[in-house]
């Protein structure tokens, strides 16, 4: 009896030992690190998308949505499914569109949109090496357009990028994406404002000078009619004439008479 009261005994003071130890090994355990954010969904495969891409990164939605608009996104996709045609782009952020002024976007018209946006383009594949051995000014997308060119000019000091409109002053930022042969994409800290839209526009040419009237021949200024004593208006070639010839008839009148007195 002794013997089964001290067995329980001892299995007791064990089973609340392993209790004991149990809830201070559950205190001591780390906490759960939190989960990571969905990842977002892999690029397609086949040529780049340009908007895929930039909606991927995140923080260009401004961008995003003047592309969608003057339709350059689409018109860019389709120059990209020709593997012959390359791309660099100049994507400015959110942050930078809030920086310009406020109403800037709204005053454009759409053809002022559509250069604006291809002006951060450049019509050729450029890696950050390449950068240091481009000749300026260097040749955009906007191209020349019924309202104006549309250059850039890049300079290089180590491995800072630094691009010129003539009104702004822009460093490039880290790569948003390249495959190394037909596209690249990266981020700008301004957005790029052409000098053809924004720059001050020389003022209209003043209207030119009338011509001066022209002076009167003498031979035209005796064809003019004059004016008589009477108020009627002759030529003065048709008064010499009919004085003339009042002469002539005087004198046949007087001869014609001294005949008739003989």
């Amino acid at each position: 009896m002794n013997c089964q009261l001290q067995r329980g005994f001892s299995l007791s003071i064990l089973f609340l030992f392993l209790s004991q130890y149990s809830t201070t090994i559950t205190a001591q355990a780390p906490a759960q690190p939190p989960l990571p954010p969905a990842a977002k969904p892999p690029l397609p495969p086949g040529p780049p998308n340009i908007s895929a891409i930039l909606e991927k990164a995140g923080q260009y939605t401004i961008l995003l949505r003047l592309m969608g608009t003057t339709q350059v996104a689409k018109q860019i996709n389709g120059q990209l499914n020709n593997s012959n045609n390359a791309m660099t782009m100049f994507a400015p952020p959110d942050s930078a569109f809030s920086s310009l002024p406020s109403g800037v976007l709204n005053s454009l018209d759409n053809e002022q949109k559509d250069a604006l946006v291809q002006y951060h383009m450049i019509p050729t594949f450029l890696s950050m090496s390449q950068f240091q051995t481009v000749s300026n000014p260097v040749r955009t997308q906007a191209g020349d357009s019924t309202i104006g060119s549309f250059p850039l000019n890049i300079t290089t000091f180590g491995n800072q990028v630094n691009i010129s409109t003539g009104i702004v002053n822009a460093s490039l930022g880290h790569t948003i994406y390249t495959d190394n042969h037909q596209l690249a994409i990266y981020q700008v800290d301004k957005v790029l404002l052409p000098q053809s839209i924004f720059g001050p526009h020389p003022p209209a040419p003043a209207p030119s000078p009338a011509a001066p009237k022209k002076k009167k021949t003498a031979a035209a200024e005796d064809a003019t009619p004059s004016t008589d004593d009477t108020g009627s208006s002759t030529a003065s070639g048709a008064v010499r004439l009919s004085a003339g010839t009042a002469a002539v008839a005087l004198v046949v009148s007087i001869g014609v008479a001294a005949r008739a007195c003989r």
